[in-house]
């Protein structure tokens, strides 16, 4: 006997990918300085080909991907994690979120005239010329029992990385320094990110005992010093699925007390179902419902985070309803 669709909570059919050393967290001992080393692999391409999406529209979602993930491993907490952008660009809306045992998702939302204009003007558009003017939003969501801690900062910069790490400056208001990429490879498409931030001393502050002549903390040395050889990693070593995650913090950071800690997963992580959605469908009028119908017997929805269409019979609502 088939399962009313009020009490389907099984997933859909789509990719059940785990990929465990997704996430490398690292430290480097002695300095104010931790960071991780974002890596879907194979789970970056399963869950961007899901959705027709432009090219540069999709390497902006890649992106975002990778540091939602990024961002989410940093913290303690139950729930999820997630970065909206809002804008009036082509792209007027773009979500992407983490839960705490690595489970991601997103969706983008574009005004395709407005991209089509945009992409004969300029193949290569900027995140920013995408995205146009708006606010970018970080919210940690711990069910309806738990308050929900967010901050919001206005769109800054030409890309997504000068994005993040304007809203780290102004709304967390301490140093960042992060890389994002995500690209089409020979193996399909991947996404990446190394993120860096500095963290206070001992006694809560980087103190200034032994600065040097000119006023600097061998904090801030230490800090510099990171953030430079950060900077010699390519976009090709990042997204490199034969280069061990290990084997890439070993050659940037050896010399500076890199010690990597235990990896974790990340995975396709939508979290819709037939019951869910009859849940959504419950609060329409029966009206509303009526003009929803396909063929007048049938309501399709689709989910934007997994782009999968869920077919109910409109007498299975009204059952429900009942």
């Amino acid at each position: 006997m088939e399962k009313p669709a009020f009490l389907d909570r099984d997933r859909p059919d789509v990719p059940g990918l785990v990929v465990p050393g997704g996430v490398t967290p690292f430290y480097l001992a002695g300095r104010p300085v931790r960071g991780r080393l974002i890596r879907p692999g194979v789970l970056a391409d399963a869950m961007l080909t899901r959705h027709d999406n432009p090219t540069q529209v999709t390497a902006l979602a890649g992106k975002a991907l990778a540091l939602v993930a990024a961002l989410a491993s940093a913290l303690k907490f139950q729930g999820s994690f997630s970065l909206q952008i809002k804008g009036n660009g082509p792209v007027s809306m773009l979500v992407a979120d983490c839960t705490h045992d690595g489970a991601l998702r997103f969706y983008a939302r574009t005004d395709d005239a407005a991209l089509d204009t945009l992409l004969a003007q300029n193949p290569t558009p900027t995140d920013r010329a995408l995205l146009g003017d708006g606010y970018l939003a970080l919210t940690v969501d711990q069910g309806a029992d738990m308050e929900r801690h967010q901050g919001i900062v206005e769109i800054a910069g030409d890309d997504l990385t000068a994005m993040a790490t304007h809203y780290f400056a102004t709304s967390e208001q301490h140093a960042c320094w992060i890389m994002l990429a995500c690209t089409m490879t020979d193996a399909g498409w991947r996404s990446g990110a190394l993120v860096l931030e500095r963290i206070a001393g001992e006694g809560g502050t980087a103190e200034a005992d032994g600065a040097t002549p000119d006023g600097a903390s061998p904090d801030d040395a230490a800090w510099e010093t990171a953030t430079v050889l950060a900077t010699t990693l390519t976009v090709a070593e990042l997204l490199d699925d034969t280069l061990p995650a290990s084997q890439l913090l070993h050659r940037l950071f050896h010399q500076e007390g890199l010690h990597v800690s235990q990896s974790r997963a990340l995975a396709f992580g939508c979290r819709c179902s037939r019951a869910r959605l009859v849940d959504v469908l419950q609060r329409f009028p029966e009206d509303d419902l009526d003009h929803m119908c396909v063929n007048n017997d049938t309501i399709v929805m689709t989910c934007e985070f997994c782009n999968k269409d869920f077919h109910f019979p409109r007498k299975d609502i009204a059952s429900a309803m009942g």
